[in-house]
């Protein structure tokens, strides 16, 4: 989506927009190949009880901002794991650490960014990104 498309439907996001109230029935849309395809991990987490939430992970988040030219999706990465583990959010972190490994960063290098966290995000946070990758590793 080029950039003019998404400024425009930045208010429809933002839920600001309705529709006038001399609006007329619009030509029905074309099949979107998503609604047949699987749903993804966003969907399934969440997609029953916070739709716009997995919409908005699917499409801005992993649509757009991880799709960005500026850093390589292994770069971007070792920045989110690095998040993850400063604020302590171990669930997010066991799904970035397998996403991590599959954009190249390898299992020793996961372990000296946790070890160089120890230091600056807390000992505790450390020692529970330790279990975290410990049950990510294990898995095939």
């Amino acid at each position: 989506m080029n950039l003019i498309a998404r400024l425009a439907a930045l208010p429809l996001l933002l839920g600001t927009l309705t529709a006038p109230s001399h609006a007329q029935e619009q030509a029905p849309a074309a099949p979107n190949p998503a609604a047949t395809a699987q749903p993804s991990r966003a969907q399934q987490l969440m997609g029953d009880i916070a739709p716009k939430m997995a919409e908005l992970t699917d499409e801005v988040l992993f649509g757009d901002i991880w799709e960005r030219p500026g850093l390589s999706k292994r770069d971007r990465s070792l920045i989110t794991v690095s998040a993850l583990i400063a604020m302590n959010r171990p669930d997010q972190l066991r799904s970035h650490l397998a996403l991590a490994k599959k954009n190249g960063v390898t299992e020793p290098e996961l372990i000296e960014v946790i070890t160089q966290l120890a230091f600056y995000s807390g000992w505790p946070n450390a020692v529970t990104a330790v279990g975290v990758a410990r049950e990510v590793f294990k898995q095939p």
